[in-house]
């Protein structure tokens, strides 16, 4: 059973923020994934709901901007964001890190936007997000805001978005991607079907001659309260030779990390797979950007 108070379908974008202003209390949902089961959990037991769900004509679908960014709506599932063709040709390591969310189910009908919105450390496309340092596009009462989605997560739960705001499009700079390759893996206690344990997205971009990192990124979640950028391991292994850089960045990555045991892991099992995982999630990037690894 569900304890809902009430549910409101907006007919729009300022319509469900007209209706978020006049309801401190009112929870927004999409796909339903996640604010069902704080319902059902008692979590969120009795809250009114301003569902978003129809409003795909607004929130949904990837497209390409002419200048080459790339523009995902929130309510695009993770199923959309896996086989969409433009997500397939430019940032394939997004909709990998989609796919690995949950089953097929859920992949069905959780939403992208609602995966960065609850502010889990453990969602399967932050980390890959924050790899490609995107840009959180947000509307509100006052007008429209851009969020760097380094800025975006500000605690357990907790997202920079004001409680009358709607997350309108995420936004994948082409200078994020262009001349980068990635990869993302996920650590599970079960191979499908699973929260994170660590997952850690890396991108590379690599010298003409496939052998040196011109430049990196690497992020993680489940390593912190919040997804986290690793710039320390960045930095460090910028300009260096690949095949040393797969050999450091794990450890270099250590001074940037801060995980907490929990009933799935220890802290001192999650260092490890910081440790070892970033060289792999690095040597994998590489290697579909053509490097011989």
């Amino acid at each position: 059973m569900y304890d809902i108070a009430s549910i409101y379908s907006a007919r729009s974008v300022d319509d469900a923020i007209r209706a978020l202003q006049a309801d401190p209390a009112a929870v927004v949902i999409a796909g339903g994934t996640d604010v069902l089961i704080k319902i059902r959990e008692g979590k969120l037991a009795g809250c009114p709901l301003v569902s978003i769900h129809e409003l795909g004509e607004e929130l949904s679908g990837v497209t390409q901007a002419p200048n080459g960014d790339i523009e995902i709506g929130p309510l695009s599932t993770f199923r959309d964001v896996t086989y969409d063709k433009i997500i397939r040709a430019n940032v394939p390591v997004l909709g990998e890190a989609a796919d690995m969310a949950g089953g097929p189910q859920l992949r069905a009908a959780g939403t992208i936007g609602g995966n960065v919105c609850n502010g889990v450390t453990s969602a399967d496309t932050a980390s890959t997000l924050m790899a490609l340092d995107a840009q959180m596009h947000v509307k509100g009462p006052d007008g429209w805001r851009i969020i760097p989605i380094g800025a975006w997560y500000q605690g357990v739960g907790k997202v920079a978005l004001a409680h009358d705001e709607l997350l309108m499009q995420i936004v994948i700079p082409k200078a994020h991607y262009a001349g980068w390759s990635g990869h993302y893996i996920k650590y599970a206690q079960r191979n499908a079907m699973d929260i994170a344990t660590l997952g850690v997205s890396c991108l590379v971009k690599l010298s003409a001659d496939k052998r040196t990192v011109e430049d990196a990124r690497l992020a993680f979640g489940v390593a912190g309260p919040v997804p986290m950028r690793a710039l320390t391991a960045e930095n460090g292994v910028k300009g260096m030779a690949l095949s040393e850089a797969v050999e450091r960045i794990g450890a270099l990555a250590l001074a940037d990390v801060n995980p907490r045991t929990s009933w799935r892991a220890s802290r001192e099992f999650r260092i490890q797979l910081v440790s070892e995982l970033s060289g792999r999630a690095l040597a994998e990037a590489a290697r579909k950007g053509g490097a011989q690894i």
